[in-house]
């Protein structure tokens, strides 16, 4: 299998001031375990810039001038009570979009199998015009309506395993019958959205919360009786998986104990499903994690997962 991973420097360059979790050293830390043998076949590209058209699918031009016009001459200025630009900020927003659409051009052109996106900010909580959470702009809904645009993608599937609830991603899928949000997440807990309940204007929302302390067992529960026979029955062209790792027992964010190798596991069953049903195409799009060692250790298991080893 042919496995693609998307990064660039501007990642590293994007703060939200000393102490935040969401951190450079997040990048850093994905670098030096994906440096290991076993991932010496990986094709490293850099993330390109996104094109305006990308994510003007997704947000208005209102809401992408007002990011420009936040965005400070020097040190920091706070969105929100957790989401803080730099004067660096933009250009990290616009190459994670990039990475994202490019990751699907190439895997909806044949050209790889798989794709993993290891750029930041991440994207699941942002809406159509707020940033929420530590996301600027949605990424995973922008790589969605990119594959349906430029390529014809009839359904597109977003898995979303990140410990907290992608509540951006749902609301603007809300009511598109089009694309399928699935997530499993810690709940009750931040952002407060997931219930079960939440289920779409097309019952094409599909939400498997869990509980504080839930170990592996529970995720892959959630997979193999809630949301793979979902995934199986709506056929999708193209799954996209929102890969948050701090559901793993060391993230400091979150109240889950899953392992890199439940990880490995919950890819592997996607993945499977993508053989069967869309030609085994899945890109997958950093979220979460905020541990170091636990996210090193799970994307390491993720990444191999996606390269069929």
């Amino acid at each position: 299998m042919k496995t693609l991973l998307f990064t660039h420097a501007s990642g590293l360059e994007h703060e939200m001031g000393p102490g935040h979790p969401e951190r450079p050293d997040r990048l850093r830390a994905i670098e030096r375990e994906l440096e290991a043998e076993t991932f010496q076949y990986l094709t490293r590209l850099d993330a390109p810039r996104a094109a305006a058209t990308a994510l003007l699918r997704v947000h208005p031009e209102s809401y992408l001038a007002a990011l420009e016009e936040a965005q400070p001459r020097e040190a920091y200025a706070a969105l929100d009570s957790d989401t803080v630009m730099c004067p660096k900020t933009l250009e990290a927003i616009w190459r994670a979009a990039g990475g994202a659409v490019a990751a699907v051009d190439e895997v909806m052109r044949g050209e790889a199998d798989t794709a993993f996106v290891a750029t930041r900010p991440p994207g699941h909580h942002a809406g159509v015009r707020n940033p929420m959470g530590f996301c600027f702009v949605n990424n995973v809904a922008i790589a969605a309506r990119h594959a349906q645009a430029a390529h014809g993608a009839e359904r597109v599937a977003i898995v979303d395993f990140d410990v907290h609830h992608g509540n951006g991603t749902q609301d603007i899928f809300w009511a598109d019958g089009s694309v399928m949000f699935c997530s499993t997440h810690q709940a009750p807990f931040y952002p407060g959205t997931g219930g079960p309940n939440e289920t779409g204007e097309h019952d094409t929302i599909v939400n498997a919360p869990l509980r504080a302390g839930a170990a592996g067992d529970a995720f892959q529960e959630a997979l193999v009786d809630r949301i793979l026979p979902r995934l199986r029955d709506f056929g999708p062209d193209l799954i996209l998986i929102s890969a948050g790792f701090d559901a793993h027992e060391r993230d400091p964010l979150g109240g889950l104990r899953f392992n890199a190798q439940d990880f490995s596991e919950a890819t592997k069953r996607l993945m499977d499903v993508a053989d069967r049903k869309c030609g085994g195409r899945v890109v997958s799009l950093l979220e979460g994690g905020y541990d170091l060692e636990g996210l090193g250790t799970s994307v390491a298991a993720h990444v191999k997962a996606l390269m069929g080893a």
